[in-house]
Parts: C-alpha cells; sequence; structure tokens
C-alpha cells in the first residue's frame, strides 16, 4: 500500500488537498495558476520539506499530518534526470515546466518526483482536478506539535 504524508497549517486544514496554495504562489514543480498539492512518502520527510520553507520557529506552531492511501490510484513517476538548476533554493521555470506539462497531459493524477532536501526520496504532486484524485482515500487528520527542539534560525525570506 503506498501513502503519501501531507503536513499543513491547521487553519488550512479544509483545503489541505485543493493545491490552492501552490496553485496562487507556484512551487518546486508547478508555476503560479497550476493548482497541485504537495505531499511526501514519509511523515518525516513531510516535516523536513516544511522544515525549509519556514523562516521563524514560531511558523511551527499548530500542524496537522493527515496519510493519504495511494493504492487505488496509478502514480507517475518522473523518470527523467532532474534539470541541472533543479535543488536551487529558489524553484526554477525548469522544474515548473515539468509539473506544468504533467497536470495538462492529465494521464495520471499522481505524479512522484525526487526531494530536493532528500533526493534519495520521493514527493508526490497530486493534480487535484483529476478524476482520480477522488479515488485517493484521506486518513484522519491528527495534531502534529513539532518538537521545540527543531529551532529554525531566523532568515530572510526568499523573493
Amino acid at each position: 500500500m503506498a501513502s503519501a504524508w501531507r503536513l499543513v497549517k491547521t487553519t488550512h486544514l479544509s483545503s489541505a488537498w485543493d493545491g490552492e496554495g501552490a496553485r496562487r504562489h507556484g512551487g518546486r514543480w508547478n508555476s503560479p495558476g497550476v493548482a497541485v498539492a504537495y505531499a511526501s512518502e514519509h511523515l518525516s520527510l513531510a516535516c523536513i520539506e516544511v522544515l525549509v520553507t519556514v523562516h521563524r520557529s514560531g511558523e511551527l506552531d499548530d500542524y496537522t499530518a493527515i496519510v493519504a492511501d495511494l493504492a487505488d490510484v496509478a502514480v507517475a513517476d518522473f523518470d527523467g534526470e532532474p534539470p541541472p538548476d533543479w535543488s536551487s533554493r529558489i524553484p526554477t521555470v525548469s522544474t515548473q515546466a515539468i509539473g506544468d506539462a504533467w497536470v495538462r497531459a492529465g494521464a495520471t493524477a499522481i505524479l512522484r518526483v525526487p526531494s530536493v532536501v532528500v533526493p534519495v526520496e520521493y514527493n508526490y504532486l497530486i493534480n487535484p482536478a483529476h478524476p482520480d484524485a477522488k479515488r485517493i482515500a484521506i486518513g484522519k487528520p491528527m495534531a502534529f506539535p513539532f518538537d521545540a527542539r527543531l529551532k529554525v534560525p531566523r532568515r530572510r525570506p526568499v523573493d
């Protein structure tokens, strides 16, 4: 059984899987305007993926973890070599074009892509508009308090 984990601010729990945040802001594998929901193959990877995006430890307050069972949905693997700039701190047009093309093609509801922060592990892009996305079994949300020892150095957001 394949599963995917998503960590979201509890205030965004009702829209955790609609891809709206990524549609508004873009992400590593999608351009602004393209809705996808990001999830990770392990809860620990989801945690690390959140940690690399926050700017202050206070941003780690009040998260919820949600597991999704992907067993009944076809998952496409990104099978090429990532572009040379794929691990740039700021998401690049080259990786966004890959995700955008996958959404446009509409062949599957889920695309498995390598994680930049742990390249031997994987994240999932979920296209909420794909008909098969309704077959993803979403588990019961559970509170996810980040350990207080995970201190985030105060840093300026990337523009």
